[in-house]
């Protein structure tokens, strides 16, 4: 594969694009320039670090770097998720559920790609690990918080017809039962719709980037094909586990909503 190499130059032309948006802002009073512009920096500075980074680590070649940088990824994914809802379960709850739903799904769907379709020598080589549990982290985050967040909302305004039912006799699990299903559906619903558009309405970026680099078409298209099966697999699991995980948190032995456990975000920076 022939690699064409970036120079400053070419970035730079492709900055004025973002410098154009600012302007944009600017005169058409949308108040958003210096969000876009520190947006900008931020991705630039991020990008060139994590990217200096990982050329330490694949040069390396070290299990225990390659477990280190994935440990700080998961804890950050895990962050996002455990924040993104607008109501929280009190003393940490959000996190206890996003540090369990992000690590497990996670980390057995990459090992189950790098032990049996990728299979690279060695399996746990940085190369592919790291790259790999990057992308899949952003179907996990993204299916968790969703799920998360509609959980927690649907039991906030659902909140007198599940004690209703409860009053009359249904256990628990029968009162959140549609709402456990509502929840996990729309976590995993971004999923479909990535599968469903991939290909003839939008080149997936690994896709997009593999053709940059060279790859033939029909050999990137069957990298393409394994990543969304393996995101779908791992939105899913992160989408059922984030959201029985909350149901079980806001409920106890004696079948009762314990609705004394969840606090909006709001009232929770306020007290913080």
């Amino acid at each position: 594969m022939n690699v064409i190499h970036l120079q400053f130059t070419d970035i730079a032309l492709a900055a004025t694009l973002v410098f154009a948006n600012a302007i944009a802002s600017m005169v058409l009073q949308l108040r958003v320039h210096r969000q876009v512009l520190w947006a900008a920096v931020r991705m630039v500075v991020q990008l060139l670090l994590v990217g200096y980074v990982l050329r330490l680590v694949f040069q390396s070649q070290s299990p225990g770097f390659t477990v280190l940088v994935a440990a700080v990824m998961m804890a950050a994914a895990a962050r996002e998720v455990a924040v993104r809802p607008e109501w929280r379960l009190r003393k940490g709850g959000n996190y206890g559920i996003a540090a369990a739903t992000v690590s497990v799904s996670s980390v057995a769907t990459v090992v189950l790609a790098l032990l049996t379709a990728i299979r690279p020598e060695p399996w746990h080589d940085p190369r592919y690990a790291i790259p790999l549990l990057g992308i899949v982290l952003g179907s996990v985050l993204n299916s968790a918080s969703l799920g998360l967040d509609s959980f927690f909302d649907g039991v906030a305004v659902r909140r007198t017809a599940i004690e209703a039912r409860l009053a009359l006799g249904d256990t628990i699990h029968e009162a959140l039962r549609e709402l456990v299903r509502t929840s996990i559906r729309r976590g995993i619903i971004p999923i479909i719709n990535q599968m469903s558009a991939a290909g003839i309405i939008t080149l997936p970026g690994i896709m997009t980037g593999q053709l940059l680099a060279g790859m033939d078409p029909v050999e990137s298209a069957k990298y393409q094909i394994l990543l969304l099966l393996l995101l779908t697999g791992a939105g899913a699991l992160a989408s059922i586990g984030s959201v029985l995980l909350a149901a079980r948190m806001i409920t106890d032995d004696r079948q009762r909503l314990r609705m004394d456990r969840l606090v909006h975000a709001r009232a929770a920076r306020l007290r913080a």
